[in-house]
């Protein structure tokens, strides 16, 4: 079924997209140039921005990523705002400006030439950088230009373009007659019957469609989404490290910022512009629809909004869940970041092939641990969850005030927290479990050759939702793009923390796995000798090899296989059905009891509510604005600049700059971008937009749907808005679009700038 955001999956393991969140003064940066930029980027007060906007009083937001069809009931509300469109043209998925925006599967980006031409974050591409990249080539640190359409790299086997065509509510085929199962299991399995069948249909004789059925409001709602995916992307252009990643750990999740956080790419389809697999025949996309670039300099208090594909929020979860998180799940979560990016970092140092493939786990690890810490810090010490707390007793209460609601909703908010309670039996071994899939790909790579051979023998309509035939080609992809991000060094090491940590653990509340892997003695020997025969003996390292035994594999021969990782992945598919079983009927009583609880919510509320992310496209809206820290600190304004940058400069990373970029800004050649308040060029924005992970690389329009710039990150004070929008603190980052075009005419980028319809002026 499709996991709701509230799923034990997401309680247990805290992975997948990662969003904003608050509360907490943030730590200290360290004490190097990185903190050269800030007096120039706050203000005693906001009036005293570094470029003049209109005087009008910037619009309050109060939060909310919409749905597209919610926008419907607030026309006055994005008039009064400063929207200048049609408010009814951001209904419609399939008009401008929302045609243009597209997911990439875990980041969002946007057509910005007839072209095919795709802008998004430099950081989204990294995987795609990697995979080109090698010692004698590193494009990961020194960045690519394609001058011509035949120099653009392909950006792999698994990266995809998705281009949303239509939403269709399917809530009562999904829901009906739930309530009459006889059990949770059943009502999971009920619900995954009907995804199955739904999907089939959308997708039946149109190979170019992915469709896929979504849960809103904690389940309350289904809607089923067609996408056109598009499966032959390519790089086009991304900026060096020191444009692209200027800052590095140290300014991520900070104000100021200098990131030029960018990249485009484009997309390829077959002559019949159909999508094709990548082909050296496949031909430029033509979209329906593309952004226009803003004529107008964008200023402080200027409506700004923002399409793109969120991917997880929590305001709908109970406090029971949030304390979860807070007690256990965070800082669980952190300490094994902490160590990770630690192996990461000496592993690295092994060699430049090694360092290259690492990059993209190394920063990802580094992002969520900075992303979690924060989180943490706002639920806890900012008070978040304490105000959670406070909204569920007042639930509690308007519930017990009246019997008719008292019969609807008297016994949820106590089922919820019981199976919260159940949940902690098992979360330490499930969440262990996780972590072994995700620490070594090639046992990644066993379990799913294994799960293969278990599901290819049912029909198709009787298979996990995963390994159905509709997804058969994707984990051969999957095998294939292996051979380019997988090191044993990085495996080994990563596999060999994991124990590590478990053997840490009092043997009595070691998951019982554990010893299936390394025994029970689990001292520094037995790991370092059952991590490397599980390496030296495998086959799974030939890509040829992987493959084979994932088209064709039978279970029983994998039960005799001697392959070290097979037999691992043979040993511990009990526990991971165990786990399996557990999620299910998890999710099944919570089909349930979330739709009741939300809607007990709402009509306490009695106001319109945004649902939680959940990766589909949604619209949020606001202004440009600055914002105070904490109380007594001066507010930061909402632009940064060039010569900011340039302080910031050390030559050495995380800041160092290109030097043509560099000599430029000294020189003051800022052609055509300079805006006139600030006299040179602005880097990146702030404004009060509710974002969180997944929209990274989300265009960011004016109020005519003009391109002025992309979200990149948010503010490490108001992470907790994740659970609680804090309309005080909350903001976006956004790189500028003139800061995007500067970089690109210094750097000799012409012909994407041409593509764009923008003149060099640069010498």
């Amino acid at each position: 079924m499709p996991r709701l955001t509230n799923s034990l999956s997401a309680l247990t393991l805290l992975v997948s997209t990662l969003g904003l969140g608050c509360g907490a003064e943030p730590p200290p940066s360290p004490d190097t140039a990185a903190d050269s930029a800030k007096p120039a980027s706050t203000a005693a007060n906001e009036g005293e921005a570094t470029a003049k906007g209109p005087e009008r009083k910037p619009f309050e937001n109060p939060g909310g990523m919409w749905v597209p069809s919610q926008l419907a009931e607030h026309g006055d509300t994005l008039k009064g705002a400063g929207l200048e469109l049609d408010p009814k043209a951001l209904t419609d998925p399939m008009q401008p400006p929302l045609a243009a925006v597209v997911s990439l599967g875990g980041c969002s980006a946007s057509f910005v030439s007839p072209d095919g031409l795709i802008v998004t974050n430099h950081h989204c591409v990294t995987g795609i950088l990697q995979f080109n990249a090698t010692p004698q080539q590193n494009v990961v640190n020194d960045g690519y230009l394609a001058k011509t359409r035949a120099d653009e790299k392909w950006a792999g086997p698994t990266n995809r373009v998705f281009v949303t065509r239509s939403f269709k509510d399917v809530t009562k085929e999904v829901r009906e007659g739930l309530d009459k199962l006889p059990n949770d299991r059943a009502r999971n399995d009920q619900i995954e019957a009907r995804e199955k069948s739904l999907v089939a249909a959308c997708e039946k004789d149109r190979p170019e469609v992915r469709c896929s059925l979504k849960a809103y409001f904690a389940g309350a709602q289904y809607l089923l989404i067609e996408q056109l995916e598009i499966r032959d992307v390519r790089l086009v252009y991304a900026p060096p490290e020191g444009v692209g990643n200027f800052g590095g750990e140290i300014d991520n999740w900070r104000w100021p910022r200098h990131g030029g956080d960018f990249a485009f790419l484009r997309a390829y389809v077959g002559k019949d512009q159909k999508p094709a697999d990548h082909a050296a025949t496949n031909v430029p996309y033509k979209p329906a629809h593309y952004l226009r670039l803003a004529q107008k300099p964008l200023a402080p208090n200027d409506f700004v909004m923002v399409a793109g594909y969120p991917g997880v929020t929590n305001r709908l979860r109970t406090s029971f869940e949030i304390k979860e998180l807070l007690d256990w799940g965070y800082p669980r979560r952190i300490a094994a970041f902490e160590e990770g990016a630690k192996v990461l970092e000496s592993v690295s140092k092994q060699s430049d092939a090694i360092a290259i493939k690492a990059t993209p786990f190394l920063r990802g690890i580094s992002n969520a641990l900075t992303k979690i810490k924060g989180l943490a810090e706002g639920l806890g010490k900012g008070g978040v969850a304490a105000e959670r707390a406070k909204k569920d007793a007042e639930l509690a209460a308007w519930i017990g005030g009246d019997d008719g609601r008292k019969a609807a909703y008297g016994d949820v908010m106590g089922k919820i927290e019981a199976l919260i309670a159940e949940h902690k039996k098992t979360r330490e071994g499930d969440a262990a479990l996780g972590e072994v899939m995700m620490s070594a790909n090639l046992f990644a790579a066993a379990s799913s050759i294994v799960r293969m051979a278990e599901e290819r023998p049912k029909p198709d309509a009787e298979r996990e939702p995963d390994f159905q035939e509709r997804n058969w080609k994707r984990l051969e992809q999957r095998m294939a793009r292996l051979s380019v991000s997988y090191d044993r060094a990085i495996d080994q090491a990563m596999l060999k923390l994991l124990l590590e940590r478990m053997a840490k653990i009092p043997e009595k509340e070691r998951p019982a796995f554990v010893a299936t892997i390394a025994g029970k003695k689990l001292d520094a020997a037995s790991i370092e000798k059952a991590v490397k025969g599980l390496y030296e003996g495998t086959k799974l390292e030939d890509e040829k090899a992987r493959l084979e035994l994932l088209k064709t594999a039978k279970l029983d021969d994998l039960k005799k296989s001697k392959d070290p990782l097979i037999k691992l992945a043979v040993a511990l598919r009990p526990a991971y059905k165990a786990r399996e079983e557990r999620e299910k009927s998890f999710d099944g009583a919570m089909a349930l009891l979330r739709p009741k609880y939300f809607e007990a919510m709402q009509k306490m509320l009695g106001k319109q509510i945004a649902p939680d992310a959940n990766g589909t496209l949604r619209v949020t809206y606001g202004s440009v604005r600055g914002y105070r820290p904490k109380k007594e600190a001066p507010i930061y304004t909402p632009f940064t600049r060039v010569s900011e940058m340039v302080a910031k400069h050390t030559g050495k990373e995380p800041f160092e700059a290109p030097s043509k970029l560099l000599a430029a800004a000294k020189a003051k050649k800022f052609g055509a971008y300079a805006d006139a308040s600030l006299g040179e060029v602005p880097v990146d924005f702030l404004s009060d937009l509710d974002i969180t992970g997944g929209n990274s690389g989300s265009p960011t329009l004016n109020g005519k749907g003009e391109l002025v710039g992309l979200a990149f990150d948010g503010n490490y004070e108001a992470m907790a808005s994740d659970v609680i929008f804090l309309p005080e603190i909350t903001r976006t980052i956004h790189v500028d679009l003139r800061y995007v075009l500067w970089v690109m005419d210094v750097e000799g980028a012409d012909n994407v700038l041409q593509e764009l319809g923008v003149k060099p002026s640069i010498d």
